[in-house]
């Protein structure tokens, strides 16, 4: 296997901040990058109130709070992004995922892996973009990255086996779950879940049921949140982007036709939880 002690994460969204707390408390060093330094202080920010919760609930103590918060660079500076391993989660654009990890090609090593977080982007379609392809890899964790256990590790066609058997082992260190999977539209669980969020949509589109009704109904049936919270939780833009990415690469089958109920959602900015207003008001 790759020997992987430093990792850098690359942005410093809800998503990136989750991914760079993981990293630290799993005792890796880590470097939290984004362009923007205002990114860079909500997450410094975020983090440091995420670790004393758990302070406070008595999962780790002060001390540990510090030695963790101490292994997290903060920064915008490209050149600062050397590390073994570099995570990805930026916006969902092929493009700027291709140019992020060529940029970071030129001050790491050949030895560097570059994983993607995308949802739903094809690994295989961004290798092709990249100098090195067998060092590309999915990884794709889900929000709160702290939280959930699951990360799909996405080996791609050209992805070295070794990258991949890296990637497990690091997902263990992390206390996550790996599950691998091959580089498809969807990867495993957004493919599933396409038709949580559009057979619920077409409930409400149709006057079938109301919001407040199909999440109690789900959560009562034992999914942990229903479907119109959770993609107030995600992100309405997000979770439609992902939505018609699929349904474009599985040919437009009309059973995945992404919902109007949702198209105006993004369309009026009721982006869910992060804009104060989604399928509900925060």
């Amino acid at each position: 296997m790759y020997n992987v002690i430093t990792i850098c994460v690359c942005g410093a969204s809800t998503m990136g901040s989750g991914i760079a707390q993981v990293a630290a408390q799993a005792g890796f060093n880590t470097i939290q990058f984004d362009v923007n330094t205002a990114m860079i202080e909500k997450s410094k920010a975020g983090i440091e109130k995420s670790l004393q919760f758990l302070v406070e609930k008595q999962k780790i103590s002060s001390e540990e709070k510090s030695d963790i918060f101490s292994r997290i660079l903060f920064t915008s500076d490209i050149k600062n992004c050397v590390a073994d391993l570099c995570i990805e989660a930026i916006i969902e654009n092929k493009s700027a995922k291709i140019t992020l990890f060529n940029d970071l090609a030129l001050i790491n090593s050949q030895q560097t892996i570059f994983a993607t977080n995308t949802s739903s982007i094809s690994v295989g379609t961004i290798a092709e973009g990249v100098a090195n392809p067998a060092m590309v890899v999915g990884l794709h964790f889900f929000n709160p990255a702290t939280i959930m256990k699951l990360v799909e590790v996405v080996q791609a066609e050209k992805t070295d086996a070794i990258v991949v058997e890296t990637m497990v082992a690091i997902c263990k260190q992390m206390n996550k779950v790996p599950v691998v999977c091959k580089d498809a539209p969807g990867f495993i669980v957004n493919r599933v879940a396409r038709h949580y969020y559009l057979e619920s949509m077409k409930l409400v589109e149709l006057n079938l049921a109301n919001i407040e009704n199909v999440d109690a109904i789900m959560e009562a049936s034992g999914f942990k949140m229903g479907p119109f919270k959770l993609m107030d939780l995600i992100g309405m833009d997000i979770n439609f982007g992902v939505s018609h990415i699929v349904w474009e690469a599985l040919g437009k089958p009309e059973r995945l036709t992404p919902s109007i109920v949702q198209q105006q959602k993004v369309e009026a900015g009721e982006l869910g939880r992060k804009t104060g207003k989604g399928f509900y008001k925060y």
